[in-house]
């Protein structure tokens, strides 16, 4: 390790970083800092690790702080830039953005201690990905469906509860998952069987968030207003599902049963009530992708998600016309050369 910093006391104002922390939390944003804060909270030892310097070093100053309605509440927690950290990392929880998961998980291959393993606490299907740096036998899967954003360095702002869930890949139980699902009882973690489950039911709820994001509107008011294009657009991820046998996960309020083939439509409409209705309780009403685009101003992640879900369509024969359209468009919007507009939506109705 490069022991620039020594103090390991995470004392506001130290930039301590100390070898084989129980937790090291790579990517510090909104995934990531919401686990960290909750890890803290629960008196366990974790060390953040951000590229953002100036994340880093509100976290070293302030504490890491997850701002609610009710106010702010501040936890204690070491951070670090990647160059100052050597290793060894034993129990590594992984939440930067899918785009960034081969250099992160690159970079933790050569510190993961003989007996550690990387959780995959993303968006999207990065197992595979990360598995290739580091071993299938010592990569966690976890489902995670959290309503975050960074606001300012070392400030998350807290959207809302959400779901999630830790398995092992193979399907089977072990104590690495209820370890993880112990400590991090205050997010209200639980083991599953079935993490596959969930991740693809997920990719089903995300394209229609990511849909979304092609306009400046609540994410509960345009699924409401165009139900039938969100209807077709989660057809087409559960059809890939469906041909590699995953059986698919309720979580939240998005049951996927009701967006299979053949769901009556009373059925499917009360779902969409459900769905909506529970979106317009969550502080966020917008998605992570539109705040990318529209505040951050940086690339979107949803083009990694939906890739791997494109080389699976093809792998398979399963045609995605309006999955591609909508990450066409996104990326129109993203690069400037087309603005929000709920116009699209209506296009892609149009093409449907």
């Amino acid at each position: 390790m490069t022991d620039r910093n020594t103090d390991t006391t995470g004392t506001p104002g130290t930039t301590g970083v100390a070898p084989g922390a129980p937790y090291t939390i790579v990517g510090g944003g909104a995934i990531g800092g919401s686990v960290a804060f909750h890890l803290a909270r629960g008196g366990h030892d974790v060390l953040l690790v951000d590229a953002d310097p100036a994340h880093v070093a509100a976290v070293r100053r302030n504490g890491l702080v997850l701002r609610r309605a009710t106010g702010d509440e501040t936890a204690r927690v070491r951070a670090a830039t990647p160059e100052e950290v050597g290793g060894p990392l034993r129990h590594v929880l992984l939440c930067v953005k899918a785009q960034a998961t081969d250099g992160a998980a690159g970079w933790i291959a050569p510190r993961l201690a003989p007996d550690g393993f990387v959780v995959s606490v993303q968006n999207g299907l990065n197992e595979r990905l990360i598995a290739e740096h580091v071993g299938a036998d010592r990569v966690v899967g976890a489902f995670v469906n959290l309503f975050a954003d960074v606001v300012e360095p070392g400030v998350i702002r807290d959207g809302g509860p959400g779901a999630f869930v830790v398995g092992e890949l193979s399907g089977e139980s072990g104590p690495r998952v209820d370890r993880i699902v112990s400590d991090l009882a205050g997010l209200g973690a639980k083991a599953t069987g079935n993490i596959n489950g969930y991740l693809w039911s997920k990719l089903g709820f995300g394209i229609m968030l990511t849909a979304t994001a092609l306009a400046d509107a609540p994410m509960a008011d345009l699924i409401d207003r165009h139900r039938p294009l969100m209807y077709a657009l989660v057809a087409e991820v559960f059809a890939v599902a469906a041909r590699l046998g995953h059986r698919l996960e309720p979580f939240d309020a998005f049951d996927p049963a009701a967006y299979l083939p053949g769901t009556p439509e009373n059925v499917r409409e009360a779902a969409t009530d459900r769905l909506t209705a529970w979106l317009r309780t969550q502080p966020k009403d917008r998605s992570g992708i539109w705040r990318d685009i529209a505040v951050r101003h940086r690339p979107v992640e949803v083009r990694d998600h939906y890739g791997a879900v494109f080389a699976e369509a093809d792998a398979a024969g399963v045609a995605t016309p309006l999955t591609r359209g909508v990450l066409a468009r996104l990326t129109d919007v993203e690069t400037g050369r087309a603005p929000m507009s709920e116009d699209h939506l209506r296009d892609l109705e149009a093409a449907r």
